[in-house]
């Protein structure tokens, strides 16, 4: 990641010009810990189990996960106003954050973290970035590890048709923002089988509805996946 993506983040914790911040936990995120309960109870969901978040924002995520299950956290984000509001949300909790590029080697060792969380994050990585990001998620994942994956979808979404046909980047499926003025890749169902499943075993995966408005393009596409290490 950039430095232009850097203060892209800073701005926007600061402003929120463009994206509505919460400091609610993800409603997709409460929906995976729930899918966990149900089928493993806590055997992933306790006080011994480490949680990886790869773009913790404000921490929002990593609290819930603390507060509910007793789970202890490590959080990173490139954007250090989102790190220190992520430390004063967690005071008291069993949870660390870092300034850092996810495209850095991660500095867990190996085999050493229950959860990982890529929620509208490694997007913003160009493709040998992303290649090397989950090489790195392998790496740090205990074996039946999981991790929750949730980004944009470029299946049946007409905004993603616009923004390739009008500002695209030069690898496939990616185009620059027009209005944040950043590097962003969309990905096809498809292609996410074919990236993550030699590793993975994809135990479910979630389509948001088209959100089409009379027929034209709403919100954004986005996919859901669960994913557990082989």
């Amino acid at each position: 990641m950039s430095d232009q993506h850097r203060d892209f983040w800073n701005r926007e914790y600061q402003t929120s010009e463009h994206l509505k911040l919460s400091s609610e936990p993800s409603e997709d995120l409460q929906k995976f810990a729930r899918f966990l309960e149900r089928g493993w109870k806590r055997e992933y969901l306790n006080p011994r189990a480490l949680a990886l978040d790869l773009g913790c924002g404000n921490g929002r995520n990593l609290v819930y996960l603390s507060q509910m299950y007793g789970i202890r956290g490590v959080g990173y984000d490139i954007s250090n106003v989102a790190t220190e509001e992520a430390q004063r949300a967690s005071e008291g909790l069993p949870i660390e954050y870092e300034t850092r590029s996810i495209a850095e080697k991660l500095p867990q060792e190996d085999e050493s973290v229950t959860i990982v969380l890529d929620m509208m994050t490694s997007h913003f990585l160009k493709a040998e970035e992303r290649t090397a990001l989950k090489a790195e998620i392998l790496r740090v994942l205990r074996p039946g590890g999981w991790l929750f994956f949730k980004s944009f979808l470029a299946d049946e979404d007409l905004n993603v048709k616009r923004l390739l046909r009008e500002n695209p980047a030069d690898e496939k499926n990616s185009y620059i923002h027009p209005k944040m003025g950043v590097y962003e890749h969309v990905w096809t169902e498809e292609e996410v089988h074919e990236f993550f499943e030699p590793e993975f075993e994809i135990q479910k995966f979630h389509k948001s509805h088209k959100h089409l408005r009379r027929g034209r393009p709403g919100k954004r596409r986005t996919l859901s996946a669960y994913m557990q290490k082989f």
